[in-house]
């Protein structure tokens, strides 16, 4: 991957119907006991994911028995808002009260796909586009420099316009603080720079009304390496930081002795993505353009310098990685065009380098998918599901779990480089919503951790918020909105 890869976008292949592969088992020789496929039948209920993590989801979005109780005591999903609303009146449960679950089986029901609404328009693209962890904030990076925070609360007024310092190419990714203080931000650069976001100042000039301050991540110490970040995120407690890097490598800066701390070669090819996986910080997951997604734990890095795991069934090169944040399952963005579902209690310790998938030259940058490619199939995926819909091209696509306060993270959603955003019901694989507004590609995406609310941006300058069922506000001009919607449960 180079700084030329991000081009300009062309319109892709168009919609193609989502389908969820269930694998079952695989056997360490690599051999696939069973898959379905848009091709294919299976015995099994099409709705029903095959594994622990389709019953943890449905606990934690699933109403209360005496809520769901149907004619003659039969069990009838989903339950109804009134029915729901009326049970608590008449203290159904016993707890005179909604549990955790049933909000998410009620909240779930709404999905943010009413609107849009312009929250800004810029001459640049949007790279980067996030919520704050309590939905207070919202950032916004842009190509050409800038890095808007708002104040969601306060009707998105802008709480802070920072012009960034020594960019290269882009704003690669941003990342902020546990306690919203600071805010930092990468570039196909070595050195990540930080700003308080807490400052009284306004207009946040670097080093001319505000000083940011660069973190050295070469290892020379002096910013003399050659490479650039393309992740970067903050721990927990916010005393570190882990970075992914075009030099194949996974760094990790302590931000309290002011170092870095540790630096992996991990890869054999750009580490597109890096996060932690759950609040711990022990385990870090990485993604790469060398087609593996790996486990990294630290508290036996001294020992071996080695993966604890890998995971395989990416065809292309990985473009983001999220994690459900309990430190077992995670989903991951690939430019085979696929998401997959992670369970790393499935990683092998080892993978192949050069598993020889395809006989021809493609590069996404400036490429369609080929369309021989569609019906190849990794002889060892290790991935719980597959997703497939939305396309991978041009650009690092992201794509998330939905937020578990509201939806008990049953649904996934993602960026399109057709300019869409997606939702996948996470259990069954259906395409609940498509969400048709931008006219260039959709990076990145954010949905409100606590309101059905969804933010996306894109290469075309828009910031725009989707909710259920609006804000009330004058929406995009039906002369500028296009809007394409499925059914949504």
């Amino acid at each position: 991957m180079y700084v030329t890869a991000r081009g300009n976008a062309v319109d892709e292949m168009g919609y193609s119907m989502s389908r969820l592969e269930v694998e079952s088992d695989l056997c360490d020789d690599g051999k696939t006991i069973s898959e379905v496929s848009s091709g294919q039948r299976s015995s099994r209920p099409s709705n029903n994911l095959d594994h622990e993590i389709a019953q943890v989801t449905k606990l934690k979005s699933q109403p209360h028995e005496l809520f769901s109780q149907g004619v003659h005591g039969r069990r009838n999903l989903p339950v109804s808002t009134v029915k729901m609303l009326a049970g608590r009146e008449c203290n159904y449960s016993g707890r005179g009260r909604f549990s955790s679950a049933d909000c998410c089986h009620l909240l779930s029901k709404y999905l943010p796909v009413n609107g849009p609404w312009l929250v800004d328009q810029m001459n640049s693209r949007a790279y980067v586009s996030q919520f704050s962890a309590d939905g207070s904030l919202f950032v916004a990076a842009f190509q050409g420099s800038h890095i808007r925070i708002y104040n969601v609360e306060n009707g998105w007024k802008v709480q802070k316009n920072i012009l960034a310092k020594s960019l290269r190419w882009t704003i690669t990714d941003t990342s902020l603080s546990p306690d919203q203080r600071y805010l930092v931000y990468s570039s196909m650069s070595p050195i990540i720079h930080i700003v308080n976001v807490g400052s009284a100042e306004t207009e946040s000039l670097a080093n001319v009304t505000e000083i940011h301050d660069g973190l050295d991540f070469s290892s020379d110490g002096n910013g003399g390496s050659s490479f650039g970040i393309f992740s970067v995120k903050f721990s927990t407690d916010g005393r570190e930081l882990v970075a992914g890097s075009s030099d194949d490598s996974i760094y990790v800066y302590d931000l309290e002795a002011n170092r870095l701390s540790l630096r992996i070669l991990a890869h054999w090819s750009d580490v597109n993505t890096v996060c932690f996986a759950d609040e711990s910080g022990h385990l870090i997951y990485s993604g790469s353009d060398d087609t593996f997604c790996k486990v990294w734990d630290r508290r036996c890095l001294d020992a071996n310098g080695k993966p604890a795991g890998v995971l395989m069934g990416h065809l292309e090169g990985i473009s983001f990685i999220d994690s459900r944040g309990d430190g077992r399952y995670f989903i991951s963005n690939g430019k085979d065009q696929a998401i997959k579902l992670w369970d790393i209690r499935r990683m092998s310790t080892s993978g192949s380098s050069t598993p020889g998938y395809r006989n021809y030259e493609w590069d996404y940058r400036w490429m369609d998918y080929p369309p021989q490619s569609k019906d190849l199939k990794h002889p060892c995926d290790r991935s719980v599901a597959t997703y497939r819909g939305h396309s991978v091209l041009r650009t690092l696509i992201r794509c998330y779990f939905s937020p578990e306060y509201s939806t008990g993270q049953k649904y996934i959603y993602t960026g399109s480089h057709n300019s869409c955003v997606y939702i996948y019901d996470l259990v069954s694989g259906a395409q609940v919503a498509t969400l048709k507004h931008h006219k260039s590609p959709v990076r990145d995406c954010s949905w409100h951790p606590y309101y059905p609310m969804l933010v996306s941006s894109s290469w075309d300058g828009d910031i725009v918020k989707w909710e259920f069922p609006g804000s009330g506000e004058a929406s995009v001009p039906s002369s500028k909105k296009r809007v394409r919607r499925r059914h949504f449960l």
